[in-house]
């Protein structure tokens, strides 16, 4: 059974988190939810979730991917934590997957881990770089990094990331189940 970690600070975008959360387990993945700064966090939106660890606790060794979700608030707090960014750069170094959709690129170009090609949430590029941007694809995979638009992408991001892990019949039933037939 692959394994993600979700880190999630204040102020991340609750439909991003709970979807890829949702998505990856009904996809067989173990996904656990780590808070950045605490057990329990506070969404964008007001929503709070309570976390099954402290990132500073999770031991990584059998870890497949880190999913970061977005939210501008949830997305600096990535971007400015040192475990974070230490963590991506030591994924992008062992070639393990890396992911991150709405303002969350954003934290991926901040750890220096993020490939030429990506998508994010628009103007959002403007804050990371516009070359190698595209606002054609719900889900954009380069290499190991995997980037996605928003929260109306999220189920596409989940469902791409089963794919990744537990492969594409999986995937396909997951998102026949979810009646996901847009993605």
């Amino acid at each position: 059974m692959s394994k993600i970690v979700v880190p999630i600070a204040s102020g991340f975008e609750e439909i991003e988190a709970v979807s890829i959360i949702d998505v990856c387990r009904r996809g067989g993945i173990e996904v656990i939810v780590a808070g950045v700064e605490s057990w329990e966090v506070p969404g964008a939106n007001k929503i709070e979730i309570k976390c099954d660890y402290l990132f500073e606790d999770i031991d990584f060794t059998d870890i497949d991917m880190i999913v970061l979700p977005g939210g501008w608030g949830g997305t600096n707090i990535l971007a400015s934590n040192e475990l974070v960014q230490n963590k991506l750069k030591e994924f992008k170094q062992n070639d393990k997957y890396i992911g991150a959709i709405c303002a969350a690129p954003f934290a991926l170009h901040k750890a220096g881990v993020l490939n030429e090609k990506y998508t994010c949430y628009p103007s959002v590029e403007e804050q990371i770089r516009t070359n190698g941007y595209s606002d054609k694809n719900k889900v954009v995979l380069d290499g190991k990094v995997i980037t996605s638009r928003g929260p109306g992408t999220a189920i596409c991001f989940g469902l791409e990331i089963v794919k990744i892990l537990e492969g594409k019949e999986i995937s396909e039933s997951v998102k026949g189940g979810l009646l996901a037939d847009f993605c």
